[in-house]
């Protein structure tokens, strides 16, 4: 069995919150997996259409924001650290306006290999009078071809040496594959990188030897299939253990809905955090900002329970707005500060 990545010493860690969040500041993180774009368009319906029976929708503004990895990518950002990111887009229209906002948001597309091959991912939601009417999906979930995933590789290795530590965003939409992730992982390794994975379905058996691994429930189900009841603690602790042998992770961080988080390292106590009580707008890019702060976290030796703390509240803090957004820092310290987390 490989042996453990080498992490910072605990000495080394930040001692307080306002430490802590200073030496986000100094982190670079490299985000690879699946990047997409999401699409808003906003509007009034006051009428059925003639047509169909459905709303007719006036539009009244659009948008565009990034989302999937490059969503993880703005979290990191947002937290004070310098993120890379490293994924495949289409040489179409909507790789266009991804790219675009990747400029305007200040990040660097050195990673983004474009190809004419497969279309950008883009997620248009449609809304009317505060609620989503229709989501309509442009994507394509076959693996990269040969070209695409060697041009992805040489992206890869030559930001790796730059980071702190490495986000694998895994959508299932096929940027990512067994092989590319065992040897990812395994560049890492090499190089005393820790490696932590937000993972789905395809993959989820692959990321063998990661750092840190964060399934919500819904993912561990169906990773693992098996099928257990949310409030079923035995069977959900003999899903985690079951992952534990099969993956060997250093760290397991189960996000459970509105049940809070649930973390254990294999050395010290299962830990669950009950989520904090919130009027929740939207939970979509919730999990991006947990992982994005449990990165940074892991990247600089913190404790399991004190990762998933902040991760938790982090999580939390972004249900409160609309939409794919990333966190506030200043607002999660504050929280953070608040409630008493100790480092």
């Amino acid at each position: 069995m490989p042996e453990p990545v080498v992490m910072p010493a605990a000495a080394s860690a930040p001692t307080s919150l306002p430490d802590l969040f200073v030496a986000f500041n100094g982190l670079t993180v490299l985000i690879v997996g699946d990047v997409m774009l999401d699409a808003y368009v906003w509007g009034k319906a006051a009428r059925l259409s003639p047509e169909a029976p459905v709303p007719v929708v006036t539009v009244s503004r659009t948008e565009q924001r990034l989302g999937g990895a490059a969503n993880v990518a703005l979290n990191v950002q947002a937290l004070g650290a310098t993120p890379l990111l490293c994924a495949v887009i289409g040489d179409d229209q909507g790789g266009d306006q991804l790219l675009e906002l990747l400029h305007t948001t200040g990040l660097a597309p050195d990673g983004m290999v474009r190809s004419s091959h497969r279309p950008t991912t883009v997620k248009q939601r449609i809304l009317a009078h505060g609620q989503q009417l229709l989501r309509i999906d442009s994507e394509v979930e076959t693996d990269l071809n040969s070209t695409e995933n060697a041009d992805l590789t040489a992206r890869f290795e030559q930001l790796l040496d730059r980071a702190d530590v490495v986000v694998f965003e895994d959508y299932d939409k096929g940027v990512l594959c067994e092989a590319s992730i065992q040897h990812f992982i395994g560049l890492a390794r090499q190089r005393g990188i820790p490696t932590v994975v937000d993972p789905k379905k395809k993959n989820f058996l692959a990321y063998r030897h990661c750092t840190l691994f964060k399934p919500n429930l819904k993912e561990l189900r169906e990773g693992l299939g098996v099928a257990f009841d949310d409030a079923d603690q035995p069977a959900f602790e003999a899903a985690v253990a079951r992952l534990r042998e099969m993956l060997t992770p250093d760290n397991v961080l189960v996000t459970l809905s509105e049940r809070g988080v649930f973390i254990e390292n294999g050395e010290s106590a299962k830990t669950y955090l009950p989520a904090h009580l919130r009027s929740i707008a939207d939970v979509s890019g919730a999990g991006d900002t947990v992982i994005s702060i449990a990165a940074l976290c892991v990247a600089l030796g913190m404790s399991a329970p004190v990762t998933a703390a902040l991760a938790n509240l982090g999580g939390g803090l972004v249900c409160e707005q609309a939409g794919v957004v990333p966190i506030e820092k200043s607002l999660l310290l504050a929280e953070a500060q608040e409630t008493g987390l100790v480092l």
